[in-house]
């Protein structure tokens, strides 16, 4: 389990920033660390651009729990509106607000429209309850995969990211009194407009190289030794060179390792690969090409790239 650090204590430094995140599991590369602490330190949103499973989401994970802050995810989608993101009005308590003023001879009070859309009716969504006082300091807001959005949605997070503030017509601009932490992903599924990254720190986060895949293998799964880790790296490496649809994340690394464990599995052979490739590959075609000659190869190159 990871350690939680007081909620109000800060890395000083990058290399405290990265000391942070391995904390909690995750081994950064000195771009991240640096951009992180930058973030931190600037009180800027960090938007964290690459290909799915090499570990964007994590960083916000591992954030919040290694500084003890809470998580607030808003895991975005195509149609993704206003009333899911930000808020909406609690419509039946208002109906039950209005007939209980009614009842007692005040359904025409100008005070009424005034008292139903209050905060006292409104439903919190992500993005307002992130900008809300939280008992151990700002929270870690995660806008996850924004490229699945539509452009509209873009535009309304303008006012979020650049002041940290939501304005709602009925009732006026909501200030964060301590902005939070604010990570946004994308896969690059589509281009992000250039008016929300400038209001960003970026970094783009690529796969892991053999050396660093294989120290953060370690740290997540350390019951497979060396060996095994040094082999589904090598594998895995190997994949990333072929032209796939799809080529594994470090997410993939992670779970085969784990499958490979469950299976007993001390080091790679043909029949173990084969059996296992749906973990590590997620498409058919992909799993097609690799099986046979590929994967002959594969665990050869891996059983030397392992040997002493």
């Amino acid at each position: 389990m990871p350690d939680h650090t007081p909620a109000t204590l800060m890395p000083a430094s990058v290399d405290d920033t990265a000391a942070l995140l391995r904390r909690g599991g995750y081994v950064p590369d000195r771009a991240l660390s640096t951009s992180l602490y930058l973030a931190l330190k600037l009180r800027r949103p960090l938007f964290l651009e690459g290909e799915a499973g090499v570990g964007k989401t994590e960083v916000a994970k591992v954030l919040a729990s290694t500084l003890g802050r809470d998580l607030v995810r808003l895991q975005c989608y195509e149609g993704l509106d206003i009333a899911t993101a930000v808020y909406e009005w609690n419509h039946p308590r208002q109906m039950m607000a209005i007939r209980l003023a009614e009842a007692a001879g005040r359904g025409h009070d100008g005070a009424l429209g005034r008292d139903i859309y209050s905060a006292e009716y409104l439903i919190q969504r992500p993005l307002l309850a992130a900008l809300q006082p939280h008992r151990n300091g700002a929270p870690v807001l995660l806008i996850d995969e924004l490229d699945r959005t539509d452009e509209p949605f873009e535009a309304f997070l303008l006012e979020v990211l650049s002041d940290y503030q939501i304005t709602i017509p009925e009732i006026g601009t909501m200030r964060a009194v301590e902005p939070p932490i604010v990570i946004v992903t994308s896969n690059r599924t589509r281009e992000i407009h250039d008016a929300l990254k400038r209001r960003c720190l970026y970094q783009w986060l690529d796969y892991p190289t053999a050396e660093r895949e294989r120290e953060i293998l370690k740290a997540r799964v350390p019951q497979a030794g060396d060996k095994l880790s040094a082999q589904v790296v090598a594998f895995v490496q190997m994949l990333r060179g072929l032209e796939l649809f799809k080529p594994p994340g470090l997410a993939e690394t992670l779970d085969w390792a784990q499958a490979l464990m469950v299976l007993d599995a001390s080091e790679l052979d043909r029949e173990t690969v084969e059996a296992t490739l749906g973990v590590v590959l997620k498409y058919q075609d992909d799993i097609s090409r690799v099986r046979g000659e590929i994967t002959q190869r594969g665990v050869e190159q891996a059983r030397k790239a392992a040997a002493p």
